[in-house]
């Protein structure tokens, strides 16, 4: 082979490589990203494909009542900085709705901090006193397990008083009988019911700082507060003397709570009550000494207090 054609040979073996490597250098490149056109979006398509906003509902009417800022003690004039006007939706009807109407006024009782002012704030008594109407009284009576129901009476119950007498030298026999039917519960011991306003007639505060005063000073006295009508009060007073008492709470299903309120409870109590009693002198059994006269006249007697006796005729 000549030196001619090697070299021809060699030139295009050379040509070959290099179109090799040129197109193996092609082909070791990643590829280019294809960008895809994004589409176009409508602004008003947009828009018109999103759900409509559901319209707010329209905020309560709201009215001003004033409310005590901060806690003020009894007979103390109210300031500016003790009281402020809240919105609320719900106002009672008896509230103030400016704190022009509340200054310099005072209330017989102490105020706890937000409690909103009426008029009725600042009507003098306590809580039994506006527990009850002018035709009644309120009369405590002690009471144990035994004689208050075993515990359970509640502010509201209904209960007939009941007297026990004892078997005495004055009084033979023993006995027993309602003396006054049908009584209101106004209190036990510090928990009182409700006012003649609906509200009740202690606050919180006024309850814990009584159970406070009485843990402090020891005495453990137990009271039932009773609304007695004004013409059975003394009754009470002279049953409690004369012997032993007894509470006997009547059902609640007579509805006399319900009637109460109603203003149905008239003055039947006080009639029942007055045809229903025996009287102490008849319980006490009195002894009646002499006897008839031998003509079968009736003897006349002469009685001193618990004693009795026949009168001694004159000549």
């Amino acid at each position: 082979m000549s030196s001619r054609l090697t070299m021809i040979l060699a030139g295009f073996f050379l040509v070959a490589a290099l179109l090799a490597g040129y197109w193996g250098l092609r082909l070791s490149r990643p590829a280019e990203p294809v960008a895809v056109p994004s589409p176009t979006v409508d602004a008003s398509a947009a828009a018109a494909q999103q759900a409509p906003t559901p319209a707010a509902p329209p905020e309560p009417a709201r009215s001003p009542i004033v409310v005590l800022r901060k806690a003020v003690a009894a007979n103390t004039p109210i300031t500016a900085d003790d009281v402020l006007v809240e919105q609320l939706q719900v106002v009672p009807g008896e509230a103030f709705h400016s704190t022009e109407q509340v200054l310099g006024r005072s209330s017989a009782r102490p105020l706890a901090a937000g409690t909103w002012l009426e008029e009725s704030n600042f009507h003098a008594g306590g809580p039994l006193a506006r527990m009850i109407r002018p035709h009644e009284r309120a009369v405590a009576v002690a009471v144990d397990d035994v004689i208050g129901a075993a515990g359970q009476l509640r502010p509201g119950d209904y209960v007939d008083v009941l007297l026990f007498l004892r078997e005495e030298n004055s009084n033979p026999q023993a006995s027993a009988q309602v003396v006054l039917p049908a009584l209101r519960v106004l209190s036990v011991d510090s928990q009182t019911g409700l006012a003649n306003d609906g509200r009740p007639a202690q606050s919180a505060e006024d309850v814990k700082a009584r159970r406070e005063q009485q843990s402090m000073s020891g005495a453990a006295t137990r009271t039932v507060g009773l609304a007695v009508p004004a013409a059975l009060a003394s009754r009470l007073m002279l049953a409690a003397q004369a012997g032993t008492l007894r509470l006997a709470v009547r059902s609640a299903d007579e509805q006399l709570l319900a009637r109460y309120w109603a203003g149905q409870q008239a003055d039947t109590q006080v009639l029942a009550a007055g045809r229903d009693l025996y009287r102490f002198s008849q319980l006490s059994q009195v002894p009646v000494a002499g006897a008839a006269a031998a003509s079968g006249a009736p003897a006349m007697q002469i009685i001193r207090g618990a004693q009795a006796g026949a009168a001694t005729p004159t000549p």
